[in-house]
């Protein structure tokens, strides 16, 4: 592995871009130590990584870490340490927990855990004040949880999940414009008409779920959902 990546290690000095990808690299290459003060952009998707070392909490002018498609199943507290993070990707590894330490990704704007082993939904990401966009699909979420309504994310995607339940606090999420929920177990009874009415939410996928379309057009506060989708689409053009 060493020689092999070392022609990448000397690009990134320069570009401050390292791109590790499908490298068949097993362990956090330690010569990135030696990038810590100029990296912005590190990818190390497509490798056999099974952890993160503590270590990653010194890149701390990172802006954009990938790690997709590895073996991760958990994240270290130091990540916390990357203040300037704007994007984290770790989509299609086996996390099953995500550490609270989160929160003080005070920069993030988008995160990815799509295709992982999560089980709740990780409430800590309520706290990220500048979150845009949340990827949370393809785990086995059974439900979204009271306290989400702190979430400040513009969209969320929770599709194929193992959803049967919504809180009602969505309805209080300041941002929240587009909210993905398709093929999960969410009977119609699960779309309370607070949800319809008081949210922000102007575009709501829900198909694949318990219940028929035509049924949830019919749902009382469905007609002031739509209210809200025409204009989000007028918006548009």
């Amino acid at each position: 592995m060493g020689n092999s990546i070392n022609p990448h290690l000397e690009r990134a000095e320069k570009t401050g871009v390292c791109q590790l990808n499908d490298m068949g690299i097993s362990q956090f290459p330690p010569q990135l130590q030696k990038l810590t003060k100029n990296l912005r952009t590190l990818d190390l998707s497509k490798n056999k990584l099974t952890v993160v070392p503590s270590s990653i909490g010194s890149f701390e002018h990172l802006k954009y870490l990938t790690i997709n498609h590895n073996r991760l199943g958990n994240i270290p507290d130091e990540v916390q340490e990357l203040k300037k993070l704007e994007n984290l990707s770790l989509t299609h590894n086996n996390i099953s927990t995500f550490p609270s330490s989160v929160s003080r990704l005070t920069s993030l704007r988008k995160l990815l855990l799509s295709a992982n082993k999560l089980k709740a939904f990780p409430l800590q990401v309520c706290q990220l004040k500048n979150l845009d966009f949340l990827d949370l699909s393809q785990n086995l979420i059974a439900s979204v949880p009271d306290g989400i309504g702190d979430l400040k994310a513009v969209e969320v995607n929770l599709n194929q999940n193992q959803i049967s339940t919504l809180s009602d606090s969505l309805a209080s999420c300041p941002r929240l414009k587009v909210l993905r929920i398709e093929e999960n177990c969410l009977p119609l009874s699960a779309f309370t008409s607070k949800i319809l009415t008081e949210s922000s939410i102007s575009t709501l996928a829900v198909d694949g779920n318990l219940f028929e379309m035509k049924q949830f057009n019919l749902l009382p506060g469905y007609e002031k959902y739509m209210e809200r989708y025409t204009a989000s689409k007028k918006k548009m053009y």
